[in-house]
């Protein structure tokens, strides 16, 4: 199951970089953020793909994979970007990150 959570892990920061590099590439204008896109992406749906089949349940396994990448993309954003975020997008960053672990704790496996 390490492997699994391995994969996802690969994931999530394939995804990160994927969604990151979407916002570089100003519309897929410029080369070298595109192909990072389309590198990222990919390889996250690959990894995302063989961390299923390597055991992980759907559902925490999405739900944990969209919930990590949307909560560091946000915070990535204040940082790479300079976006702006108020008390309500920290309680709902906040939100995201106790809801994946709430699922992880609540899946099936021990």
């Amino acid at each position: 199951m390490v492997v699994a959570y391995l994969l996802l892990a690969l994931a999530i920061v394939s995804e990160v970089i994927g969604t990151i590099s979407l916002k570089m590439s100003e519309g897929f204008t410029k080369l070298v953020p595109t192909i990072f896109v389309i590198v990222g992406y990919l390889g996250a749906f690959i990894a995302l793909g063989l961390g299923l089949s390597k055991g992980l349940s759907m559902g925490v396994a999405y739900g944990i994979w969209a919930g990590c990448g949307t909560a560091l993309v946000a915070i990535m954003g204040i940082f790479l970007f300079k976006e702006t975020i108020n008390v309500w997008g920290f309680i709902g960053l906040a939100l995201i990150i106790v809801g994946v672990v709430m699922l992880e704790m609540g899946s099936s496996h021990s």
